[in-house]
């Protein structure tokens, strides 16, 4: 029985679960998204996201060279470490977690297995502007039980209004050449 067993074995053993995760994890950091089937990129994820936060605590010295060996001994590849420390780590900084994206590609033609897209979600140009959201602050999570906020229309109203001055000289431009 598997009771309170909330891993998934990806019918492997122990050892080769562990290799099998540990390379995936660094070609994850290596190339910042890959593709498998879906059991091994849910795996993946609960795998490496520990990880990534490991390496946002920089508190002193000595904390920042215990998490290097703490990640290196998950990773077992100096590479994938020094990129993890050196790129990674500065844009995820502001991120209080969910550093990872799973996108489904539907199923491999060869026995039917479900392909998913599995990314890191800070490295991705198609979904958003990953300059901008660096750039604001974090939000706020919790919300207070007060009033509402009405709209702020303002910012409407002008741009309204410049439409319609812009129509209106070029009204004015097309009446004067006739």
């Amino acid at each position: 029985m598997r009771h309170g067993n909330k891993n998934n074995n990806l019918s492997r053993t122990a050892s080769h679960r562990k290799a099998l995760l540990m390379n995936l994890g660094c070609q994850l950091i290596a190339h910042k998204r890959i593709t498998t089937t879906l059991a091994k990129a849910k795996a993946l994820r609960t795998y490496i996201e520990p990880i990534i936060t490991k390496t946002k605590a920089t508190e002193s010295k000595e904390a920042i060279m215990h998490n290097h060996r703490i990640v290196f001994s998950y990773l077992n590849d100096k590479v994938a470490v020094k990129e993890l420390f050196t790129v990674i780590a500065p844009k995820v900084a502001s991120r209080p977690g969910g550093y990872t994206r799973i996108i489904k590609l539907g199923k491999r033609i060869g026995d039917n297995a479900e392909v998913a897209l599995i990314e890191l979600v800070d490295f991705n140009e198609i979904y958003g502007k990953t300059v901008v959201a660096a750039a604001e602050p974090a939000k706020k999570t919790r919300r207070s039980g007060g009033a509402k906020k009405k709209a702020d229309t303002s910012a409407v109203e002008e741009a309204v209004e410049v439409k319609a001055e812009e129509a209106s000289a070029t009204d004015a431009e097309e009446k004067t050449e006739a």
